[in-house]
Formats: C-alpha cells, structure tokens, sequence
C-alpha cells in the first residue's frame, strides 16, 4: 500500500513538472522574435556553479510601452533565471549557474512583446569555471 502511494506521488509529481516545463517552452515561443540589435554595453561575468548572477536593466520611461526582452536564446545548461522583480528604477533578473560553460545573456529594449525592433540592447556574459 505504502509503495502505490510513494509510486503515485512520484508520477504526479513528475507530471506536475513536465507541465511546468511545457507551459515555460511554449511561453517563450509566442514571444515575436528580435531581429538586429543595436549596439549597447557588453558586462563580463566569471563564476562557478551553485552562484547567483543578477543582471539589472533600467526601466523605461513611463508611458513609453518599451519592455525588456531576452533577445537571445542561452545555454539552460550553464544558467536558468529563478527571479525577476521591479526594484526600484529596475528590473532585476536572477539567474542560478547550475554548470561550467559559457554563455551570454542578450536583453533588448522593444516595444513590447509583438515587436521585433530592438531600441536598445545589454549583454552579459557568464563563464562558469
């Protein structure tokens, strides 16, 4: 009886988190693509696994309509984003490096999710030894 239990916690917990990655998956590719960036600062980051890596983009004026995107896929393998938050004149992301690699962090400034021109852009490089 006890073992049914632990099986049927096991598979829906399982399902619990292949939904989570399918909702996540299918989040990021209704986001329109950005094309061209236009050239913006480049912020270099050496660490190691089990750090944290805080990448902070200004907020747009108010009333503008310009979001911060990730304008670039980057390497799961290497760094996942676990926060984001408003902070103060900010937008805060928080990534946990979970392997050794590099890979780069490409944010773009658009008008909104639909648009694919880039008003700004910032990127950030991680190399996790």
């Amino acid at each position: 009886m006890i073992t049914s239990r632990r099986f049927i916690a096991g598979l829906a917990a399982a399902l619990a988190v292949a939904l989570a990655l399918l909702a996540a998956a299918v989040g990021r590719s209704d986001s329109t693509p950005v094309g061209q960036l236009p050239a913006g600062p480049v912020s270099t980051t050496i660490t190691k696994p089990g750090q944290l890596v805080a990448v902070a983009l200004p907020h747009a004026g108010r009333g503008s309509g310009l979001v911060w995107r990730i304008a670039r896929g980057y390497s799961s393998a290497v760094v996942r984003e676990i926060s984001e938050a408003d902070v103060g004149t900010s937008v805060v992301l928080v990534f946990k490096v979970v392997g050794r690699g590099n890979t780069s962090l490409v944010f773009a400034l658009t008008r909104g999710d639909a648009s694919s021109k880039a008003v700004k852009s910032a990127t950030y490089k991680i190399r996790s030894a």
